[in-house]
Protein backbone atom coordinates (compact mmCIF):
# COMPACT_ATOMS: atom_id res chain seq x y z
CA UNK A 1 0.00 0.00 0.00
CA UNK A 2 1.46 3.76 -1.29
CA UNK A 3 1.18 5.85 1.96
CA UNK A 4 2.76 9.02 2.81
CA UNK A 5 3.81 7.84 5.73
CA UNK A 6 5.73 4.83 4.54
CA UNK A 7 5.14 2.41 7.50
CA UNK A 8 5.11 -0.56 5.27
CA UNK A 9 6.95 -3.73 6.96
CA UNK A 10 7.86 -1.95 10.15
CA UNK A 11 7.77 -4.36 13.07
CA UNK A 12 5.40 -2.73 15.91
CA UNK A 13 4.54 -4.12 19.61
CA UNK A 14 1.48 -2.66 21.16
CA UNK A 15 0.49 -3.43 25.26
CA UNK A 16 -2.57 -3.51 26.20
CA UNK A 17 -3.41 -4.73 22.26
CA UNK A 18 -6.52 -6.42 23.48
CA UNK A 19 -8.18 -3.25 24.42
CA UNK A 20 -10.61 -0.43 22.68
CA UNK A 21 -7.66 1.57 22.00
CA UNK A 22 -5.00 -0.35 21.63
CA UNK A 23 -7.03 -3.39 19.31
CA UNK A 24 -7.84 -0.02 17.05
CA UNK A 25 -3.95 0.65 16.76
CA UNK A 26 -3.11 -2.39 15.85
CA UNK A 27 -5.61 -2.29 12.88
CA UNK A 28 -4.75 0.96 11.60
CA UNK A 29 -0.68 0.17 12.04
CA UNK A 30 -1.42 -2.88 9.94
CA UNK A 31 -3.19 -1.38 7.19
CA UNK A 32 -0.71 0.61 6.37
CA UNK A 33 1.60 -2.64 6.31
CA UNK A 34 2.95 -2.44 9.03
CA UNK A 35 4.06 -6.19 11.09
CA UNK A 36 2.14 -5.65 14.45
CA UNK A 37 2.58 -7.39 17.35
CA UNK A 38 0.06 -7.82 20.55
CA UNK A 39 1.39 -8.33 24.03
CA UNK A 40 -0.98 -10.18 26.21
CA UNK A 41 -1.25 -11.44 29.64
CA UNK A 42 -2.46 -14.48 27.71
CA UNK A 43 -2.25 -15.86 24.41
CA UNK A 44 -5.69 -16.02 23.81
CA UNK A 45 -5.99 -12.66 25.13
CA UNK A 46 -3.62 -11.26 22.56
CA UNK A 47 -4.90 -13.63 19.57
CA UNK A 48 -8.54 -12.28 19.71
CA UNK A 49 -6.87 -8.50 18.06
CA UNK A 50 -4.51 -10.64 15.73
CA UNK A 51 -7.80 -12.36 14.61
CA UNK A 52 -9.61 -8.88 13.72
CA UNK A 53 -5.88 -7.93 12.02
CA UNK A 54 -5.71 -10.88 9.95
CA UNK A 55 -9.17 -10.44 8.83
CA UNK A 56 -9.07 -7.26 7.65
CA UNK A 57 -5.73 -8.39 6.12
CA UNK A 58 -2.94 -7.33 7.67
CA UNK A 59 -0.06 -9.68 9.30
CA UNK A 60 0.20 -9.61 13.03
CA UNK A 61 1.58 -11.99 16.00
CA UNK A 62 1.24 -12.42 19.59
CA UNK A 63 3.06 -12.60 22.09
CA UNK A 64 2.95 -13.89 25.93
CA UNK A 65 4.28 -11.37 28.60
CA UNK A 66 3.44 -9.21 31.57
CA UNK A 67 4.16 -5.71 31.45
CA UNK A 68 5.46 -5.99 35.59
CA UNK A 69 7.41 -8.90 34.55
CA UNK A 70 11.28 -7.87 32.95
CA UNK A 71 12.17 -11.64 32.56
CA UNK A 72 8.34 -12.18 30.38
CA UNK A 73 9.33 -8.72 28.50
CA UNK A 74 12.33 -10.18 27.77
CA UNK A 75 11.74 -13.34 26.44
CA UNK A 76 9.31 -11.67 24.01
CA UNK A 77 12.04 -8.75 22.87
CA UNK A 78 14.22 -11.72 21.85
CA UNK A 79 11.28 -13.85 20.37
CA UNK A 80 10.58 -10.39 18.04
CA UNK A 81 14.61 -10.21 17.40
CA UNK A 82 14.81 -13.90 16.37
CA UNK A 83 11.49 -13.70 14.44
CA UNK A 84 12.08 -10.49 12.80
CA UNK A 85 15.22 -9.11 13.45
CA UNK A 86 14.35 -5.77 14.34
CA UNK A 87 11.68 -3.88 16.19
CA UNK A 88 10.98 -0.29 15.27
CA UNK A 89 7.93 0.81 17.11
CA UNK A 90 6.55 0.50 20.91
CA UNK A 91 3.44 1.43 21.72
CA UNK A 92 2.81 1.49 25.70
CA UNK A 93 -0.69 0.98 25.55
CA UNK A 94 -1.74 -1.10 28.66
CA UNK A 95 -2.96 0.77 31.91
CA UNK A 96 -5.89 0.93 33.94
CA UNK A 97 -7.96 2.34 36.77
CA UNK A 98 -9.66 0.35 39.72
CA UNK A 99 -12.54 1.67 41.93
CA UNK A 100 -10.19 1.58 45.34
CA UNK A 101 -7.97 4.01 43.72
CA UNK A 102 -11.15 6.21 42.98
CA UNK A 103 -12.83 8.71 45.56
CA UNK A 104 -16.73 8.03 45.61
CA UNK A 105 -19.24 11.24 45.55
CA UNK A 106 -19.90 10.15 49.09
CA UNK A 107 -16.27 9.25 50.37
CA UNK A 108 -12.93 11.23 50.99
CA UNK A 109 -9.41 10.78 50.40
CA UNK A 110 -9.00 8.52 53.98
CA UNK A 111 -11.28 6.13 51.93
CA UNK A 112 -8.72 5.50 49.24
CA UNK A 113 -7.42 1.66 49.06
CA UNK A 114 -3.90 1.85 49.40
CA UNK A 115 -3.74 -1.81 47.47
CA UNK A 116 -6.00 -0.24 45.01
CA UNK A 117 -3.95 3.12 44.34
CA UNK A 118 -0.94 0.74 44.08
CA UNK A 119 -1.98 -1.60 41.43
CA UNK A 120 -3.01 1.32 39.64
CA UNK A 121 0.55 3.24 39.99
CA UNK A 122 2.08 0.21 38.79
CA UNK A 123 0.16 -0.95 35.91
CA UNK A 124 0.49 2.86 34.33
CA UNK A 125 3.86 3.66 35.67
CA UNK A 126 6.11 0.98 36.34
CA UNK A 127 3.89 -0.83 32.97
CA UNK A 128 5.31 1.49 30.58
CA UNK A 129 8.68 2.59 32.02
CA UNK A 130 9.20 -1.02 32.37
CA UNK A 131 8.89 -2.18 28.55
CA UNK A 132 10.39 1.12 27.44
CA UNK A 133 13.58 -0.06 29.33
CA UNK A 134 13.40 -3.74 27.95
CA UNK A 135 12.67 -2.82 24.03
CA UNK A 136 15.04 0.63 23.61
CA UNK A 137 17.91 -1.75 24.23
CA UNK A 138 16.95 -2.90 20.63
CA UNK A 139 16.69 0.81 19.60
CA UNK A 140 19.76 1.64 20.99
CA UNK A 141 21.31 -0.98 18.97
CA UNK A 142 19.66 -0.30 15.90
CA UNK A 143 20.31 3.86 16.27
CA UNK A 144 16.05 3.92 15.53
CA UNK A 145 12.83 3.42 16.90
CA UNK A 146 10.00 5.28 18.31
CA UNK A 147 8.11 4.47 21.91
CA UNK A 148 4.54 6.35 21.90
CA UNK A 149 3.26 6.20 25.55
CA UNK A 150 -0.53 6.74 26.45
CA UNK A 151 -1.36 9.17 28.35
CA UNK A 152 -4.41 10.88 29.48
CA UNK A 153 -6.68 14.15 29.84
CA UNK A 154 -6.25 14.24 32.91
CA UNK A 155 -2.37 13.87 33.37
CA UNK A 156 -2.63 18.41 33.39
CA UNK A 157 -5.91 18.87 34.55
CA UNK A 158 -6.00 16.42 37.37
CA UNK A 159 -10.13 15.38 37.82
CA UNK A 160 -11.47 14.95 40.47
CA UNK A 161 -12.31 11.44 42.30
CA UNK A 162 -9.15 9.87 39.79
CA UNK A 163 -6.56 10.62 42.14
CA UNK A 164 -4.43 7.61 41.35
CA UNK A 165 -5.31 7.51 37.72
CA UNK A 166 -4.63 11.08 37.55
CA UNK A 167 -1.14 11.01 39.48
CA UNK A 168 -0.23 7.88 37.67
CA UNK A 169 -0.82 9.70 34.08
CA UNK A 170 0.93 12.69 34.79
CA UNK A 171 4.13 10.74 35.71
CA UNK A 172 3.64 9.38 31.83
CA UNK A 173 3.87 12.85 30.51
CA UNK A 174 7.56 13.51 32.96
CA UNK A 175 8.62 10.10 31.68
CA UNK A 176 7.63 10.77 28.34
CA UNK A 177 10.06 13.81 28.51
CA UNK A 178 13.01 12.04 29.98
CA UNK A 179 12.83 9.69 27.95
CA UNK A 180 13.04 11.33 24.75
CA UNK A 181 16.11 13.01 26.14
CA UNK A 182 18.12 10.19 27.64
CA UNK A 183 17.42 8.31 24.28
CA UNK A 184 17.96 10.91 21.76
CA UNK A 185 21.30 11.92 23.64
CA UNK A 186 22.87 9.03 23.73
CA UNK A 187 22.22 7.08 20.62
CA UNK A 188 20.91 9.99 18.06
CA UNK A 189 17.93 11.57 16.75
CA UNK A 190 17.03 8.30 15.48
CA UNK A 191 15.33 7.44 18.66
CA UNK A 192 12.13 9.25 19.25
CA UNK A 193 9.40 9.04 22.34
CA UNK A 194 6.29 10.71 22.52
CA UNK A 195 2.48 10.47 23.79
CA UNK A 196 -0.90 10.45 22.85
CA UNK A 197 -2.98 12.06 25.69
CA UNK A 198 -6.97 11.04 24.53
CA UNK A 199 -9.96 13.06 26.38
CA UNK A 200 -12.93 11.13 26.85
CA UNK A 201 -13.46 8.05 25.15
CA UNK A 202 -15.84 4.89 26.13
CA UNK A 203 -13.87 1.80 26.82
CA UNK A 204 -15.33 -1.04 29.74
CA UNK A 205 -13.79 0.35 32.57
CA UNK A 206 -15.59 3.54 32.47
CA UNK A 207 -19.07 3.24 30.75
CA UNK A 208 -20.47 3.07 33.54
CA UNK A 209 -19.31 5.87 35.25
CA UNK A 210 -20.38 7.96 31.64
CA UNK A 211 -23.11 6.02 30.64
CA UNK A 212 -26.72 5.07 32.13
CA UNK A 213 -27.98 1.41 31.35
CA UNK A 214 -30.18 3.07 28.73
CA UNK A 215 -27.22 4.45 27.09
CA UNK A 216 -27.93 8.46 27.97
CA UNK A 217 -25.10 10.38 30.03
CA UNK A 218 -24.44 10.07 33.64
CA UNK A 219 -24.66 13.51 35.79
CA UNK A 220 -20.27 12.89 35.36
CA UNK A 221 -20.84 12.56 31.41
CA UNK A 222 -23.00 15.48 31.35
CA UNK A 223 -20.26 17.33 33.06
CA UNK A 224 -17.37 16.17 30.52
CA UNK A 225 -19.60 17.04 27.06
CA UNK A 226 -20.11 20.48 28.71
CA UNK A 227 -16.52 20.80 29.14
CA UNK A 228 -15.88 19.29 25.91
CA UNK A 229 -16.28 22.08 22.81
CA UNK A 230 -16.78 19.31 20.19
CA UNK A 231 -19.52 18.29 22.72
CA UNK A 232 -19.04 14.61 22.26
CA UNK A 233 -16.73 11.68 23.63
CA UNK A 234 -13.58 10.49 20.74
CA UNK A 235 -13.97 7.54 19.25
CA UNK A 236 -10.57 5.37 18.49
CA UNK A 237 -10.55 6.54 15.45
CA UNK A 238 -9.68 10.28 16.24
CA UNK A 239 -6.35 9.01 16.95
CA UNK A 240 -5.57 7.34 14.24
CA UNK A 241 -3.90 10.63 12.71
CA UNK A 242 -2.04 11.55 15.57
CA UNK A 243 -0.30 7.84 15.46
CA UNK A 244 0.23 7.39 11.98
CA UNK A 245 2.13 10.88 12.73
CA UNK A 246 4.01 10.02 15.29
CA UNK A 247 5.06 6.58 14.14
CA UNK A 248 6.37 7.81 10.72
CA UNK A 249 9.01 10.20 9.13
CA UNK A 250 6.60 12.77 9.11
CA UNK A 251 7.74 13.65 12.25
CA UNK A 252 11.17 13.01 12.53
CA UNK A 253 12.12 16.08 14.20
CA UNK A 254 9.15 15.30 17.01
CA UNK A 255 10.54 14.30 20.16
CA UNK A 256 9.45 14.68 24.17
CA UNK A 257 5.75 15.74 23.07
CA UNK A 258 2.46 14.94 24.53
CA UNK A 259 -0.13 15.64 21.84
CA UNK A 260 -4.07 15.94 23.05
CA UNK A 261 -6.34 14.37 21.37
CA UNK A 262 -9.57 15.95 23.83
CA UNK A 263 -11.97 17.60 21.07
CA UNK A 264 -11.20 20.79 23.01
CA UNK A 265 -11.29 19.67 26.38
CA UNK A 266 -7.72 21.01 27.68
CA UNK A 267 -8.81 23.98 26.35
CA UNK A 268 -12.08 25.19 28.34
CA UNK A 269 -12.48 26.93 31.02
CA UNK A 270 -15.32 29.06 32.20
Amino acid sequence: MNSIFNLKGKVALITGGGGVLGGNMAEVLAKQGVITGIVGLTLEEAEATVARVKNNGGEAFAVKANVLNKEELEVARDFVIEKYGKLDILINAAGGNMPGATIGPDQAIYDMQLAHLQKVIDLNIIGTMLPSQVFSEIFAKQKSGIIINLSSASAQRPLSRVVGYSASKAAIDNFTKWMAVELAGKYGEGLRVNAIAPGFFIGEQNRALLLNPEGGLTPRGEKIIDHTPMGRFGVPEDLDGVLLFLCSDMSKFVTGVVVHVDGGFGATSI
